[in-house]
């Protein structure tokens, strides 16, 4: 039977390994951690990771989790509210899931099937080549060094992933110019239902409620800045209070002692410009490593697996060569490269405006112009952020 290698548990590893184990491939996962239980990563379920799953056929499992349903989203400049914007009418609303349970959920689907192993505590340090063609891992495990051998090798190991290290496979960079802070603090604030944007000149700061029963917090800071932040304890909250309205400030001081570690996200954005080689594919952040902007990383992860499992699934059922493997893996990048140019492209936006002090910058952000946009650009805005929401292209999961 066909065998496939897939590298990293991640949202693309764990969708992309199921989906092939159901189609009759043979998959081992392999995963560096023992449990998924890990710092904050993506959690924000646009409806374009919504459908991917659904796709799948993992809906159900997925309402059984653990989630809340956003239902508004007020947007603050300083202490004033300038808009509201009410998401629960959305076909698919945006929802929270703990990322560690959608994981772990994915995993023991896929273990019901005969095909699918997941091998945890599995660290990859390298490639196996063979005629210059990649035909597994080296890795060390619990029990002491040890090959994976494969079909194919699909790496799915985040932005820190190794075998792009090793693959050496050009890349375009784009400069980012801040990193994130993220704090949690203990209670849904303002209410379990409700995210916020707070927004001023070089200033943002993102929170929602969590259905683990606590609030997530992200300030955006400027690159390199967050030795001096962590070296504040908890006085790092403190610098937040002239940002922010009245009553969530009320809520941060009564609440920074819970806050006094927070957990930097330093900000990558890049792509690859091949994701191929042959015997190799790279998804996910692998590939191109998504910025925060809009909570896209896990979605386009998610939407990344349908489309490889479409086309690399069919050819390794139909037991193709090598050549057609690698022609399936081109194919996988030639579909989802425009979503993800454009997505990324998108996230480039807002910070230039939100984190510079240019003349541009104080204007679009001014209270008249925010009134302006709220009231006769709604509909426009609106048609420019439907990406965020339901992705570019349409992705749907071959029968």
């Amino acid at each position: 039977m066909p065998n496939a290698i897939v590298v990293g548990a991640g949202p693309a590893g764990t969708l992309l390994a199921y989906v092939l184990a159901r189609r009759g491939v043979l998959v081992t996962l392999l995963e560096r951690q023992t449990d998924f239980a890990r710092e904050f990563r993506g959690e924000i379920l646009m409806p374009s990771g919504i459908a991917a799953l659904r796709e799948a056929g993992l809906h159900q499992q997925l309402d059984a989790l653990p989630n809340l349903p956003i239902g508004t989203v007020e947007l603050f400049r300083g202490e004033g509210r300038v808009a509201t914007v009410q998401v629960a009418g959305l076909p698919t609303p945006p929802r929270v899931v703990p990322q560690p349970a959608m994981l772990e959920m994915i995993v023991a689907e896929a273990a019901k099937l005969p095909g699918f192993k997941l091998e945890r505590g599995v660290t990859v340090r390298d490639l196996i080549y063979e005629k210059d063609r990649v035909m597994g891992v080296h890795a060390d495990t619990l029990e002491g060094p040890r090959d994976f051998r494969g079909d194919f090798v699909i790496a799915c190991d985040g932005r820190a992933s190794v075998i792009r290290k090793r693959a050496a496979l050009p890349q375009d960079r784009i400069m980012q110019g801040f990193d994130v802070v993220w704090g949690h603090a203990p209670g849904q604030f303002p209410d379990a239902r409700t995210a916020r944007g707070y927004i001023g000149s070089r200033h943002l700061l993102i929170m929602y409620p969590s259905p683990e029963g606590h609030t997530q917090i992200g300030w955006v800071i400027d690159k390199g800045t967050f030795g001096d932040i962590k070296k504040m304890g908890d006085g790092w909250v403190g610098k937040l209070a002239p940002y922010v309205s009245p009553d969530l400030r009320n809520f941060l001081v009564a609440n920074k002692s819970g806050m006094a570690h927070p957990f930097l996200l330093d900000v990558i954005c890049d792509r690859l410009r091949e994701w191929t080689a042959p015997g190799l594919l790279l998804i996910g952040d692998a590939a191109h490593p998504m910025s925060p902007v809009g909570g896209q990383g896990i979605n386009v992860a998610l939407r990344d697996a349908v489309v490889t499992a479409n086309h690399l699934g069919r050819a390794l059922m139909m037991r193709s060569d090598e050549a057609t493997l690698d022609f399936a893996a081109r194919n996988i990048q030639a579909e989802r490269w425009p979503e993800v140019v454009t997505i990324q492209d998108m996230q480039q936006v807002g910070p230039r405006l939100l984190l510079s002090n240019s003349l541009l910058s104080r204007v679009v952000l001014s209270a008249p112009l925010i009134a302006f946009a709220k009231m006769f650009l709604s509909g426009f805005l609106a048609r420019r952020l439907d990406p965020f929401l339901n992705g570019v292209t349409r992705v749907v999961m071959e029968q």
